[in-house]
């Protein structure tokens, strides 16, 4: 492929010219590894079906079961389980010259619900039982605990109910990010069936239009959040079947939202017995070999070796498989930084040079230009979003400018802005200028997922912004009709916080299940360290459900917050700018999409008559006001009032403590706004 002679990320940012010839020399590495993949394959599309030719498929002519495995260091294979009562010497797989074992049985030989391993003779001599790398489901004994393969194969097929839902509706995400084990309320782990159920509509009642998934992939250890993944094909068994989660997603789709996978290629668990850690007995294999490149230094796992065809292809088809087998409408891409720096994102990033120098993994920057392209190429307009807190450039900008072509990059530094600020200084003491700052601080021209919190700070060992403010209080001063400055003051920050990370931070929202209300406990997994409880791995929805407890109106705010920003495609709108920055009185006003948001931050001093500078003349009228008794507020504005415009364009406003106003035209220039 010609590429032009210099770049669209440098034409559309001068300060990366010194860096034209590495964006250059990307490109030329990606046109070559695509050009190795259709040699070998066909094309990048046939690269990711091996999910056809590889694992258990059945003969398209004869019915036969056919099972392939790439174990290229092996020196034996056999395909044991139930069908020949764990013989380990009876079907011998056959070496192929690339490296693939291969066995063919009668099409009656498997039936659906069987166990499945298959035994490695290593080159190391070594003899196990392995779960096959391609398995699509698997299942784990009540009492050993130990994990096989299973052969899924239904009588009847999945029948979807609603059409492919077309992710190119959802212009600018709202996603709701979920977990579905600790989902539900009882102390147990809940289902695919249940969250569709459930949960899904109370998704849909606050105006979310997109729920991200995390641990579908199947992982041996539970507490881990499905990100020590073991099987790359299989949905988690712990929530149910194949077919519940594809219930769980037509259901989604029938209610106008969009599901996305939280894919993890970053690493893999390094457990020998379930996952492929050493498959083959070689050592590498699909990881690099070696102590410094094989293990993750902070996660404990194994580290893919991306320059492998066969990597590329196990990875790819994996994308494949769950867009088309399970009709999701894109991805969360998990540790993309760790993928795209041999430090892992270890180093400082102080100048351009860090995303260009020899620390740049370029196997790792291939691979996801691949994955990027290949989304697309299987359901254009589905989203690839990246969890890279590095600030690569081009991350979020079109292949052929020179980028990698993801759709979004979740914008972390905002949640740690927020824990940072919470834990060390008092809000008497926050700085609007410097809030400002880091709301609008990141790489224009690629969009951002703006979010106040993560599903980290919800784990044990941390704390949501909710429960940072109000802590303790939570259980004892939550009821309507009790005083609590502790929680007046927590609910109004709450507020204030995601609507400002909302409406300023980038251009799509992010929000961890439960957070929206202020759910009042941390995430525990069950544990040997808590007697392997299930008392904090839950959601207690009866709370925000509870008319006589306030978390209804953090509820109510989140709705009103989202429906706002819909219906006026806020997020869709140029980055916002400011209006006014006063530190002294610790007043943040700022416009975007042609709606005025005026934050006082200050706690205890109201201000009558507060100037600001309007976008236009005409009047304005108070769209959305936190303190409005339905949002746990006092109903101390008197939204009657109408505002206008003076000579010089200034709006005269009454700015209540810990409030936010947001006004948008009601006249602009003698026409509605």
């Amino acid at each position: 492929m010609r590429r032009p002679p210099i770049s669209g990320l440098v034409l559309a940012d001068g300060w990366l010219a010194p860096y034209e010839r590495e964006i250059q020399a990307r490109l030329r590495l990606y046109d070559a590894q695509v050009a190795r993949l259709r040699r070998r394959y066909g094309s990048l599309l046939e690269c990711a079906a091996g999910y056809k030719r590889m694992g258990f498929n059945r003969d398209g002519e004869s019915g036969e079961w056919v099972y392939r495995e790439w174990a290229p260091g092996a020196r034996a294979l056999y395909l044991i389980g139930d069908f020949n009562e764990w013989n380990r010497e009876s079907h011998r797989m056959t070496r192929r010259p690339d490296g693939v074992w291969e066995i063919r049985l009668h099409a009656d030989a498997l039936q659906h619900g069987q166990r499945v391993k298959v035994h490695v003779v290593g080159a190391d001599n070594e003899h196990r039982d392995r779960v096959p790398a391609w398995i699509r489901y698997t299942r784990q004994d009540a009492q050993t605990y130990d994990y096989c393969g299973m052969i899924w194969d239904p009588a009847t097929p999945y029948e979807w109910k609603n059409k492919r839902w077309n992710p190119a509706q959802v212009r600018v995400p709202f996603i709701y990010e979920t977990h579905v084990g600790m989902a539900g309320e009882e102390e147990r782990i809940h289902s695919y069936r249940e969250f569709a159920d459930n949960v899904l509509p109370r998704v849909a009642a606050l105006g979310y239009n997109v729920v991200q998934i995390m641990a579908i992939q199947e992982h041996p250890y539970y507490g881990s959040f499905g990100y020590h993944v073991s099987s790359f094909f299989a949905p988690c068994n712990r929530f149910g079947t194949p077919e519940d989660l594809k219930y769980l997603i037509d259901t989604a789709h029938g209610m106008g939202i969009a599901v996305l996978l939280d894919v993890v290629h970053s690493h893999a668990v390094k457990n020998v017995a379930e996952g492929l850690n050493n498959f083959d007995g070689s050592g590498g294999q699909y990881f690099h070999a070696g102590e410094r490149d094989s293990f993750h230094p902070d996660w404990d796992s194994c580290l893919f070796d991306y320059g492998k065809p066969e990597v590329l292809e196990f990875l790819l088809s994996n994308l494949r498989w769950w867009l088309e087998e399970f009709h999701f409408d894109g991805f969360r891409f998990d540790g993309v930084t760790s993928m795209l720096y041999l430090h892992h994102g270890h180093e400082p990033f102080t100048d351009l040079g860090c995303y260009f120098n020899t620390q740049v993994n370029v196997d790792a920057v291939t691979y996801l230009q691949l994955a990027a392209t290949l989304v697309q190429q299987v359901c254009p307009g589905a989203f690839a979003i990246a969890e890279d807190m590095s600030g690569m450039p081009g991350l979020c900008r079109p292949l052929d400018e020179g980028g990698f072509g993801f759709t979004h990059r979740l914008a972390m530094g905002l949640p740690d802005y927020w824990i940072k600020l919470l834990k060390e200084k008092k809000d008497e003491e926050w700085s609007v200028g410097d809030m400002w700052y880091t709301l609008i601080n990141r790489r224009y021209g690629e969009p951002n997922i703006a979010y106040a919190e993560s599903h980290d700070q919800a784990l044990v060992g941390d704390k949501t912004i909710a429960f940072r403010l109000m802590d303790a209080e939570m259980y004892t001063h939550m009821s309507c009709d009790m005083q609590s400055l502790v929680v007046d003051r927590g609910i109004a920050l709450h507020k204030m916080i995601r609507l400002a990370t909302l409406a300023a931070g980038g251009e799509g929202w992010l929000n961890f299940m439960g957070n929206e209300f202020g759910h009042p406990e941390w995430i525990d997994f069950p544990r040997e360290g808590n007697g392997n409880s299930y008392k904090y791995c839950r959601r207690q929805w009866s709370l925000v459900d509870n008319k006589l407890l306030r978390y209804k109106e953090l509820n109510a705010f989140d709705a009103a917050m989202l429906k706002l920003a819909k219906e006026k495609n806020l997020l869709a709108a140029a980055p916002a700018r400011p209006l006014n920055m006063d530190e002294e009185n610790q007043v943040m006003a700022f416009e975007r999409g042609g709606l005025v948001f005026v934050f006082n931050w200050n706690g205890s001093r109201a201000i009558a008559d507060y100037l600001l500078p309007a976008p236009f003349h005409g009047e304005w009228k108070v769209l959305l006001d936190s303190d409005s008794a339905a949002f746990g507020g006092f109903g101390r504005q008197d939204h009657g009032v109408r505002h206008f415009t003076d000579k010089k364009q200034n709006l005269s406003l009454y700015l209540l403590p810990r409030t936010v106003m947001v006004l948008g035209a009601a006249y602009q220039g003698g026409r509605p706004g």
